[in-house]
């Protein structure tokens, strides 16, 4: 009994304040917190297809996005930029080769929608867009 007795004096002894804030401190730098969680839940490939509700542009095209934290880029086709936030609402910006565009909406689960506008082969126009996560 005298050793155990020893022996968790010894550890209180080494738990003092100090050393609980350096703890502290190295376990928050090594686990992931909270709001990294919640940006990876939107982290993956996901398929984007574009209608047209005004305008002379073709629909149905569809270009991969790639997510990984708060930042969306291209999986191909295109250059794709954008930030998506803790809540899922996203602005991206595409560009393929002349053709140009912004959008804007939301991501939830392995879905999302919202709008876009741009100038696609010198037209104006505008539309909606679709999202699945592949």
């Amino acid at each position: 009994m005298a050793h155990l007795s020893r022996s968790l004096f010894s550890l209180t002894d080494f738990v003092r304040p100090r050393h609980l804030a350096v703890l502290t401190a190295l376990a928050a730098a090594v686990l992931p917190s909270t709001a990294d969680a919640r940006m990876a839940r939107y982290d993956g490939v996901w398929n984007v297809t574009f209608a047209t509700t005004r305008g002379n542009c073709s629909s149905g095209y569809s270009v991969p996005f790639t997510v990984i934290g708060s930042r969306v880029s291209s999986a191909g086709g295109g250059r794709v930029s954008g930030k998506i936030n803790r809540g899922g609402a996203v602005a991206v910006q595409v560009s393929v080769g002349a053709s140009h565009a912004s959008g804007g909406g939301r991501l939830a689960g392995v879905n999302g929608a919202g709008s876009w506008r741009g100038v696609i082969s010198g037209d104006q126009c505008s539309g909606t867009w679709q999202a699945t996560r592949t």
